[in-house]
């Protein structure tokens, strides 16, 4: 867990995929510790993180699913209030990159998004447990969190 650490604070600023909010909130058991790690981090300014408001969406459909309104807003408060995470809206310069991203690499739309708002934003390195990313390690430093555990 401190080789993630060191790969963090060398970054400074993380695109952060939805998954890492879902492990956390969610307490997952085998991603949590990262999770933490991560978001402690950012907590203590040691880096900045940097997702979508697609995370937004993301987050929050599995409450709104189950009825649960108080847990979906409670979840938009949390990522929306959290220190030193900037949300960047999916706007005309965001879409441009992830149309190029999806050109070039055949990623997935929700994953060229947050990709290319993580990019947009200046992050240096992106956090995700989708080893289909690494197909974009030319462009931004693709962490898979399995690769950080045990």
């Amino acid at each position: 867990m401190d080789k993630l650490s060191q790969r963090l604070v060398k970054a400074k600023i993380i695109g952060l995929d939805t998954s890492l909010f879902i492990y956390f909130l969610e307490e997952n058991k085998t991603y949590s510790p990262l999770s933490k790690i991560t978001l402690k981090g950012m907590e203590d300014s040691k880096w900045a993180g940097v997702t979508s408001t697609i995370t937004l969406m993301e987050i929050t459909v599995h409450p709104w699913q189950m009825g649960r309104e108080n847990i979906a807003r409670e979840y938009e408060a949390r990522l929306v209030h959290f220190p030193n995470l900037a949300i960047v809206d999916v706007n005309r310069n965001v879409a441009r990159i992830a149309a190029q991203l999806r050109a070039k690499y055949s990623v997935s739309p929700p994953d060229a998004l947050q990709v290319a708002a993580s990019l947009a934003f200046g992050a240096k390195a992106f956090l995700t447990n989708d080893k289909r990313l690494s197909k974009l390690q030319e462009l931004i430093d693709v962490l898979i969190l399995d690769d950080f555990i045990g």
